[in-house]
């Protein structure tokens, strides 16, 4: 079956469902009387000092990192042998532990001014009020409908 007919076949599925409200209007019918939704956070706050642990962390990776970058660089001089595939492996390893470390500091600027969070699906940290993950892109506030 083809994607326009799988699109059609949806859209005859989404009208059937619909039916009149009892008002003369005509919605889905599982919308009728259904309260408002309220947003709920998936994840207790960072507990103290979590944040400050993680960031310490990251900081000694990032110095490791770097470090073994500049050994390897000074190693492949000194044998005049550059192998750039293990150059770039290691440079984008140093990447992501500074964007991580960067991270973490605008975090813990965050938890100064307000509780902060850590994603359900990866573990990433977040500020109060975020919505997704700004690694993954999980959701990070649950919709639920009110009794």
């Amino acid at each position: 079956m083809g994607a326009l007919a799988k699109f059609r076949q949806k859209v005859a599925a989404a009208q059937g469902a619909e039916r009149s409200n009892g008002n003369g209007s005509v919605g889905p019918s599982h919308q009728a009387n259904r309260p408002p939704a309220a947003a709920v956070p998936r994840r207790p706050a960072i507990p103290p000092g979590e944040l400050d642990r993680r960031r310490e962390e990251a900081s000694r990776r990032f110095a490791e990192a770097h470090w073994d970058l500049g050994g390897l660089a000074y190693e492949m001089a000194v044998r005049d042998h550059f192998r750039l595939d293990v150059l770039q492996r290691q440079a984008a390893q140093v990447q992501e532990l500074d964007a991580e470390l960067a991270q973490l500091e605008r975090l813990r600027m965050l938890e100064e001014e307000g509780a902060a969070g850590t994603c359900p699906n990866c573990s990433t940290p977040y500020g109060r009020g975020a919505g997704f993950c700004s690694k993954c892109g999980t959701q990070l506030v649950e919709t639920v409908m009110s009794p």
